[in-house]
């Protein structure tokens, strides 16, 4: 029988699976194996988790920005009015003050006219009395009387005419 080299890689393949075996290799091979799938499970377990936190997050964030943007429309709805009853109270008080300006000037132009007519009157009675003192003191014939009485009628009326304008 001869030995050649099949033969001594057979025993060396034998001897070196048994080493394996002895030193319990292949089990401490299929231990890592599963140390190293339970840690991925874990990672992929942490993450799903993490996945799930951050659409929670994301859903509360965007319940958020929701509630904002309703409050700010809010807002601006609320500023739009309340500028909207500004326009019209400041339109009211515009009005307001330029009816009572207008009552106050009607009011004094009815005092000017009556203060006028006041004028008026009194000159109108001062000329008048002149008048009389003018013919009292003239009055020694009738047709002097008359001619002077005519003349004072004309200074009367010249005189409101005057006063008139």
């Amino acid at each position: 029988m001869m030995i050649d080299a099949t033969f001594w890689v057979m025993i060396s393949f034998f001897a070196f699976m048994g080493l394996l075996i002895y030193f319990k290799i292949p089990q401490k091979i299929k231990t890592t194996l599963e140390e190293n799938i339970i840690n991925i499970k874990n990672q992929i377990d942490e993450a799903d988790k993490l996945k799930e936190d951050a659409k929670n997050i994301l859903t509360e964030q965007e319940k958020k920005i929701s509630n904002s943007k309703a409050e700010v429309k809010q807002m601006l709805n609320k500023a739009s009015e309340d500028a909207e009853k500004n326009v019209i109270k400041t339109n009211q008080d515009f009005h307001n003050l330029m009816e009572t300006r207008k009552k106050n000037s009607e009011e004094r132009i009815k005092q000017l006219k009556n203060q006028a007519l006041k004028d008026i009157k009194n000159a109108s009675v001062k000329i008048a009395i002149e008048s009389v003192e003018k013919l009292i003191k003239n009055s020694l014939d009738k047709s002097k009387l008359d001619k002077i009485y005519s003349s004072s009628l004309e200074e009367t009326k010249l005189a409101l005419k005057k006063k008139s304008s």
